[in-house]
């Protein structure tokens, strides 16, 4: 039942397209979606039964807002922009891409063709995505054979070697016509549409010559080019009698999970599926259409020249939005893939199932643990810091992110201490503390649910100053006290500094050690890189006549003091550097290493 104040929000609602942000005790919005009737959708969250992940949803929501769109291309269109601006934990979230290979033919004067997973609205041509690295660097090296671009680095004055073993046009020592390059890439797109014919008749032919000649190592050569076009270009089935790319989507929905698969049609053939497992609040036709809106969203996915998807979804919204034809096969080898892509759906939903039970005691199950012995509303994410120096020098702080009781890397930040010159565990907090979310409140950034802070009372009261005191937020600071055997034994909680004891045998008590243990690891990696890095610019910087540009200079040429001090006063004075200074880089660095070797034996 909602509360008073969401009963009187709820009467306000408009009957309009639109999407709705749903937000629990701190603020934080943890749903986005959209909806054709903003008044019906919304309130019926609060007016039906639910289970599953909408339950745990709607136990959580302490506020809502409205944006209210003139279309329902509008809503669709807001609410992409939305769940990847606020990355809500109950929405659909994609990766940054699918990491398969892509080759490419650059956009420029004099092209080349490589590898890519890194696929811009640069102008290039894109082809993929291949089945792995693998089967691209095998096609790739068969272009470069057979239609040559360019493989220099550009004019040079002379040929480069690839010129001579026919596997660049020239561009090394001389001007290749566009028309030259433009005639090789439609080649090139031809045969990477599956029109191999013309190239096997032609290199059949090479063969045969080369044969005659006994040019037994060329023909050699080509039967292997021949082969592999077999092998690898026209091994797959064809599945269609048109070449046209497409991709093709379809899902399996049961217990409140969508599993989805997607078949990329490439050549006329099956190159490459992909699979996704999701828990879900909408409908899974709903979840689809955005699933499949983000998806190309993504920088990382071409957009096809058609997309399949099966009925029930809006095709017409989807397809005005990409840009492309958005169809349902009714018969054929297209419709027979569909269904192919729903039995595999269900296939991976069912296994999921097996484990379920059994990952969500280990994640969710441990968050809960926490929160409940800590007296919290339930929680999502916790953020965690560890300070890290060597006698008071080179002082850094780690923080990492635990997300539903997974680590969640690519939140994870370093920090140089730029205040704090010793020492000092409640300065160093107070620092990082009011870097961290003075930053988040002015990039309008979510809160973590729970901070917590490796050390005790001091670190904790001190992250709890500069929270409350500082920056005005009401964010659950909890210490981690370790044992005699550096072992997480208790968490320091509330005004008080109250014990609280986990059962040791519980998941949540195992989630803390693995927090502890992981912000430890993160913050020690990050202080030897510093440290090391400083050890060796200091005893470069104590040289006079050497400053910051000639210290970088040395160690990109060099790599390490040991290289410098070994190389001759020519190969110093060879970058820029003055013939003095250069004579005094060398005694300098050699006396070091003569006083190191001797104290290494006192």
């Amino acid at each position: 039942m909602a509360s008073e104040y969401l009963e009187h929000k709820l009467a306000l609602l408009p009957a309009l397209p639109g999407c709705y942000l749903m937000k629990n005790i701190n603020s934080q919005i943890i749903y986005v979606g959209k909806a054709k009737n903003l008044r019906n959708r919304v309130r019926s969250y609060f007016k039906s039964s639910h289970d599953g992940k909408t339950a745990r949803l709607v136990s959580e929501i302490a506020d809502f807002e409205t944006i209210v769109t003139s279309t329902n291309k509008e809503s669709f269109l807001l609410e992409i922009t939305l769940i990847q601006k606020h990355q809500p934990y109950y929405n659909i979230k994609l990766k940054r891409g699918t990491g398969y290979p892509y080759i490419k033919i650059t956009n420029e004067r004099d092209p080349q063709i490589l590898i890519t997973g890194d696929v811009k609205k640069d102008g290039a041509y894109y082809f993929g995505p291949y089945p792995n690295v693998y089967a691209a660097e095998e096609t790739l090296h068969f272009i470069q054979k057979v239609y040559p671009l360019r493989r220099c680095n550009g004019f040079q004055g002379r040929p480069c070697l690839y010129y001579h073993m026919g596997q660049c046009l020239g561009a090394c020592f001389k001007e290749v016509p566009e028309k030259t390059y433009q005639e090789q890439i439609e080649r090139i797109k031809s045969f990477l549409s599956g029109n191999t014919k013309t190239i096997k008749k032609r290199l059949t032919k090479e063969m045969e010559t080369a044969a005659v000649e006994m040019q037994y190592e060329r023909a050699a050569e080509l039967r292997d080019q021949l082969h592999y076009i077999e092998v690898t270009v026209e091994k797959q089935r064809i599945i269609s009698n048109d070449k046209t790319p497409r991709d093709l989507f379809n899902f399996y929905m049961d217990k409140g999970w969508l599993s989805i698969q997607v078949f990329f049609i490439r050549q006329a053939r099956l190159m490459k599926r992909e699979k996704r497992l999701f828990p879900i609040i909408e409908s899974a036709e709903e979840e689809m259409a955005t699933f499949i809106m983000q998806f190309y969203n993504r920088k990382n996915n071409v957009l096809p020249r058609e997309i399949l998807i099966p009925a029930g979804l809006p095709a017409q919204e989807i397809s005005e939005i990409l840009g492309i034809p958005v169809r349902t096969p009714q018969r054929g080898e297209k419709r027979d893939l569909l269904a192919m892509a729903e039995k595999n759906a269900r296939l991976v939903l069912e296994e999921k199932f097996r484990l379920l039970e059994l990952d969500e005691h280990k994640t969710t199950g441990a968050m809960k643990e926490i929160t409940d012995a800590l007296g919290l509303p339930e929680g999502h994410k916790i953020e965690a810091f560890d300070h890290s120096h060597i006698q008071g020098a080179d002082l850094v702080s780690a923080m990492v992110v635990f997300s539903d009781g997974q680590p969640n890397r690519k939140l994870y930040r370093k920090y140089k201490l730029k205040t704090v010159d010793h020492a000092d565990e409640a300065a160093s907090t107070a620092e990082v503390i009011r870097r961290r979310y003075s930053r988040l409140l002015k990039e309008h950034q979510p809160m973590p649910d729970m901070i917590f802070m490796d050390g005790g009372d001091i670190q904790m009261n001190a992250a709890k100053d500069v929270l409350e005191n500082e920056l005005n937020l009401a964010i659950p600071v909890v210490g981690m006290v370790k044992n005699d055997h550096h072992k997480t034994a208790d968490l320091l909680f509330g005004d008080t500094d109250q014990h609280i004891n986990l059962d040791p045998k519980s998941q949540g008590f195992y989630l803390v050690q693995r927090i502890q243990d992981e912000v430890h690891r993160f913050a020690i990696t990050f202080h030897r890189q510093v440290h090391t890095k400083h050890s060796l610019s200091s005893r470069l910087d104590e040289i006079a006549g050497v400053g910051p540009k000639t210290r970088n200079k040395l160690l990109k040429k060099f790599g390490s003091i040991a290289h410098i001090a070994e190389a001759s006063i020519d190969d110093l004075h060879e970058l820029g550097i003055p013939q003095p200074t250069a004579q005094l880089i060398k005694v300098s660095l050699q006396k070091n290493a003569q006083v190191a070797h001797g104290s290494s034996h006192d």
